[in-house]
């Protein structure tokens, strides 16, 4: 039974699938998917990969497109190519450089225990839409980073307008 964890799934390059995909272990996803993946395990989006799908797993490592949002009980991981437009929920997030990330983050031990109560990216949605702060009532030195980051890749999308220096 030990060798059924260390099985990987893999969506080929020319696989184009709607619907609802759920793994008990590891998937590669190469190709087209929309709608909603989850993975007991490691869900990797691999570069050219592009999936429309609320993501899940315990940890997700991505290359490709994801637009929507992100969840891993453990690690989400973006590389130097992966581009993400939605929000991430994860106990740790690794962006590489040159990763695009577009959306609202919610990182640590804590906020995973707290979107195990609700339905994951969707109950973080809620809880801003309502208004609740991410971790307390003034802003973290995480959401402070995540500012100057993004207000870092907006000058960056954009060199002709900034002539600073």
């Amino acid at each position: 039974m030990a060798d059924m964890n260390k099985t990987t799934t893999v969506i080929g390059p020319d696989t184009h699938i709607k619907g609802e995909m759920v793994f008990d272990s590891t998937a590669r996803i190469l190709g087209t998917f929309e709608g909603r993946v989850i993975a007991k395990g490691e869900i990797q989006i691999g570069e050219g990969a592009a999936c429309k799908a609320a993501v899940e797993g315990g940890v997700v490592i991505v290359d490709g497109l994801i637009e929507g949002d992100v969840q891993a009980r453990e690690r989400v991981q973006l590389n130097s190519k992966a581009r993400v437009i939605g929000d991430i929920i994860a106990t740790t997030l690794v962006v590489s450089e040159g990763a695009s990330f577009t959306g609202n983050c919610r990182v640590g031990a804590d906020v995973i225990k707290g979107a195990r109560s609700g339905s994951g990216a969707d109950a973080a949605k809620r809880s801003r839409e309502a208004g609740a702060p991410i971790a307390s009532n003034k802003p973290t030195e995480l959401e402070s980073t995540l500012a100057g980051l993004e207000a870092r890749l907006a000058s960056a999308r954009r060199p002709a307008e900034s002539n600073e220096g």
